[in-house]
């Protein structure tokens, strides 16, 4: 007799039915509500048949700053990019989360879970500017939980004693061009590498094993 768990992706067991999708948007400053979403990238996970999380897929954008946008000099200055750039090929934000939540949604199904959640380098940032995106566009089917996350800066910091993604990947053995950072597939790549590690890594010292745990909602 086939067990029902049988049936579904490993990966469904390991973060309580949560698919773990890393997200990294550049933008035009801090505030979510008021400024501009540039790029955004957002990488999915997968796990193996011997239980290793792995990077799956990444989805990458290019994004129109909303109408009445904020962009702070600094930030552009920061990021290097310039949102006016002909060759940005930039789309409207409601075209942008439309695809980017439908990608997400159909890895949620494919991997068996009930629901997104954001991974993130000081991930509370990413998801500010990614819910208020869905606000504006008023996109109903947000895959993604709308508060928990999992912080990759507090991963580091407890498992490489750095906050800081260059020095921790660094510290983690994974190659950081500085040149290539504050790009949102980059650094959303280098993201999803650290948290993978993070996780396989306490595996392999005796944390998590493939159980079946009945957990509470959050």
């Amino acid at each position: 007799m086939i067990e029902k768990n049988q049936l579904k992706h490993p990966l469904s067991l390991r973060f309580r039915g949560f698919l773990p999708v890393v997200v990294d948007v550049e933008t035009g400053g801090f505030n979510s509500r008021t400024d501009a979403i540039l790029e955004i990238a957002a990488t999915t996970l997968t796990m193996d048949d011997d239980g290793e999380l792995r990077i799956d897929e990444t989805f990458e954008f290019q994004v129109e700053p909303f109408p009445g946008a904020n962009l702070e000099p600094a930030a552009l200055e920061f990021t290097g990019i310039d949102p006016m750039h002909p060759d940005r090929n930039a789309q409207p934000e409601f075209i942008v989360f439309d695809d980017l939540f439908k990608a997400i949604r159909g890895k949620v199904k494919f991997h068996s879970c009930n629901r997104a959640v954001l991974v993130g380098h000081n991930a509370h940032f990413d998801l500010g500017f990614l819910v208020a995106a869905a606000e504006r566009c008023n996109i109903k089917r947000n895959p993604f939980h709308p508060f928990s996350v999992f912080d990759t800066a507090t991963l580091a910091g407890l498992a490489y004693g750095h906050t800081v993604l260059a020095r921790a990947c660094q510290l983690a053995g994974i190659p950081f061009d500085n040149a290539l950072a504050h790009s949102a597939a980059y650094d959303s790549e280098k993201t999803a590498h650290l948290f993978c590690q993070i996780v396989n890594r306490w595996r392999e010292l005796g944390g998590w094993q493939p159980l079946d745990l009945d957990d509470d909602e959050i």
